[in-house]
């Protein structure tokens, strides 16, 4: 018969390590909040043109909004919202017209429509002095909504891994990458969408197809259920807004304190034509480069990204770096 005490204590010590290893305080002191109906819910919105917008709304405080990438939900923030809930912040994390448990639209999947959207949950949800925190496709929203949000809905914005300037090789933009790759992703999604989704995350999203990288399949299957959970068309459709849509004029408008972080093995969004050059495009920026960190970092390496996170919110120092040579990028 097994010894009860020595499960007890294998399976304390078990809990132990992985609160250690998602970085937050124990559960007990989330428990310990108040929480009432309006400091933790999920709710929807309905939108001037019908579209149904899913959202996440915890805590008080100061608010963070998180803009997830593609072709995810807000169940990727996770680790953020959780955190930064802990430390007494309110977060607020949507589902992208098309994605998640919103609408599956047919149109209006382009960065126009999509900032549209976000200025009416902040407008519903009465969100002033926020931070918007952006990775991928959601740095590129945050890019464009902050720099035509209205006074005083903004206090700082945050780039994480982020589409920005623009993504699409061009004259303009010769070290972009070629629409080639963007139209094997569309083909790939028309022909079979659940493999590719497969493919993408446990390859070079979260970088576990680098020699010696500790795979998650449980991180594999989450990106895969968050990826099937939404459109394909919305899906298909959001390809040309995040590879082809330019930021270039965003970034430069943006007044507001700014930090970009982007690891510098980044295979989805390559750091020499993203990162680097929106460093030098905004005129109250932070460049911060995590050296072998994937795209996927906020979720790999969440301990690391939150602490500077928190420290960018706060006002205190994030030790800047220092851009490596473009051609070595």
């Amino acid at each position: 018969m097994p010894d009860i005490d020595e499960m007890r204590r294998h399976l304390l010590i078990g809990s132990a390590a992985l609160a250690a290893s998602l970085a937050i305080p124990p559960m007990a002191a989330l428990a310990a909040e108040p929480f009432g109906e309006k400091r933790m819910s999920s709710n929807i919105i309905t939108l001037k043109d019908g579209t149904q917008i899913y959202y996440k709304d915890w805590g008080s405080g100061q608010p963070i909004v998180f803009h997830h990438g593609w072709p995810l939900s807000s169940d990727d923030w996770d680790a953020q919202m959780l955190f930064f809930l802990s430390h007494g912040y309110r977060v607020i994390a949507h589902d992208r017209r098309g994605h998640g448990r919103s609408t599956q639209t047919a149109t209006g999947n382009d960065m126009d429509t999509y900032v549209d959207d976000v200025k009416q949950l902040a407008k519903h949800l009465d969100l002033r002095n926020a931070i918007h925190v952006g990775h991928s496709t959601g740095g590129g929203e945050v890019a464009r909504y902050v720099a035509r949000a209205e006074k005083g809905r903004v206090a700082k914005a945050v780039l994480i891994g982020a589409v920005p300037p623009i993504m699409v090789k061009s004259d303009k933009n010769p070290g972009g990458t070629p629409i080639e790759v963007f139209d094997g992703f569309r083909s790939a999604l028309a022909a079979n969408r659940a493999q590719l989704y497969r493919d993408i995350a446990a390859g070079p999203f979260y970088g576990f197809n680098r020699p010696g990288a500790k795979v998650s399949q449980g991180t594999i299957d989450n990106w895969w259920r968050q990826g099937m959970v939404g459109g394909a068309k919305a899906h298909y459709d959001c390809i040309k807004a995040f590879s082809e849509t330019d930021f270039t004029d965003d970034l430069k408008a943006i007044k507001v304190p700014v930090i970009i972080m982007h690891g510098d093995d980044d295979q989805i969004v390559p750091i020499a034509d993203a990162a680097l050059l929106s460093a030098k495009l905004v005129s109250n920026g932070t460049l911060k480069v995590y050296p072998g960190l994937p795209h996927g970092m906020a979720t790999t390496q969440s301990e690391i990204i939150n602490r500077d996170l928190l420290a960018f919110i706060r006002g205190e120092s994030v030790a800047a770096s220092t851009p490596p040579d473009l051609k070595a990028a």
